[in-house]
């Protein structure tokens, strides 16, 4: 079963300055970085869940993702996730609403994503704020925050949809946050 282990973190423009300069003076690849269209379904069984169902556009590329949170109070959260690419966004959202989903939330992000031995790391900018996620191996993520001098950083909790569902502006039936 794919699972996806990360932590994340509040930031502001100083903190991530200061991240970047540091991850310069490493062996730290930067990737690049992407503009986001996020929307998360729900309905279904979805309701009853700790659960999302995500169509993702990046680029011309559309993602299909279904995540479940494992429960735990680690600030370390982990998530069984399935991906897959799909190449018709729009017949995908066909379907999803022919099953009986519908788009509760949509946000946009800007993502700059660097690779630093065996994690990624990305820092995101939201129309609500900055953020940066960690994402490999429990071990990995603490030895990274020490490389990189950020033990002491503050992690949240909440996922981008519950971010959105508290900054972003209600449309609708759903919630959004776009630039």
């Amino acid at each position: 079963m794919p699972l996806e282990i990360e932590k994340k973190y509040r930031i502001d423009a100083e903190v991530r300055e200061s991240i970047v300069r540091r991850l310069r003076k490493t062996d730290a690849r930067f990737q690049g970085e992407d503009l986001e269209e996020n929307i998360i379904y729900g309905g279904g069984p979805l309701s009853a869940e700790a659960s999302i169902l995500r169509l993702r556009s990046v680029d011309g590329l559309t993602l299909l993702t279904y995540k479940r949170r494992m429960p735990g109070s680690d600030d370390i959260k982990t998530q069984i996730e399935f991906e897959t690419r799909v190449s018709d966004a729009a017949a995908t959202k066909d379907i999803l609403t022919a099953l009986g989903f519908a788009p509760v939330l949509i946000y946009e992000k800007r993502r700059s994503k660097w690779h630093l031995g065996e994690v990624e790391l990305v820092m995101d900018e939201l129309p609500f704020g900055l953020f940066m996620e960690i994402e490999g191996s429990a071990e990995m993520i603490r030895r990274t925050e020490a490389e990189l001098g950020i033990e002491d950083l503050e992690c949240i909790h909440e996922t981008y949809p519950e971010l959105t569902a508290r900054f972003g502006k209600k449309v609708g039936n759903r919630f959004e946050a776009r630039f």
